[in-house]
């Protein structure tokens, strides 16, 4: 299969093995990277996200983020709701909703205030 061209987020954390335990629970695979203790990388099907150590973050006026588009946004958010998350603060997930652009989509926001928009596109009707 040829390779195509990817964009991978770069997300700060204040801790990285929080960091890796938080997204584990949501059903993410990887860890610290081996070569950097500074350096994380997680996976979930083709979704790869990474992370810096960034200790003196503050999560409340963090600005970091990213846009993950997956094929079925409710069997990914009714997975990540299997790690209960509250829907205010810091970290928080909201429901799926329809958007008027023609995108379904959820925000998850991590305990480092990093913000994760995944949603789909949607038929035209």
């Amino acid at each position: 299969m040829p390779q195509t061209d990817l964009a991978i987020p770069t997300l700060p954390s204040r801790s990285l093995a929080l960091t890796v335990a938080f997204y584990r629970r949501l059903g993410f695979e990887g860890g610290v990277h081996e070569f950097s203790d500074a350096y994380a990388i997680l996976r979930r099907g083709s979704v790869e996200l990474h992370f810096f150590a960034h200790p003196a973050l503050v999560p409340a006026e963090s600005c970091a983020g990213c846009y993950i588009r997956v094929n079925d946004v409710d069997l990914v958010h009714g997975a990540f709701a299997a790690s209960p998350l509250p829907m205010r603060g810091i970290p928080r997930m909201d429901a799926p909703e329809t958007k008027p652009w023609g995108l379904r989509e959820f925000a998850l926001v991590d305990p480092d205030g990093n913000l994760l928009r995944i949603g789909q596109v949607l038929p035209k009707q």
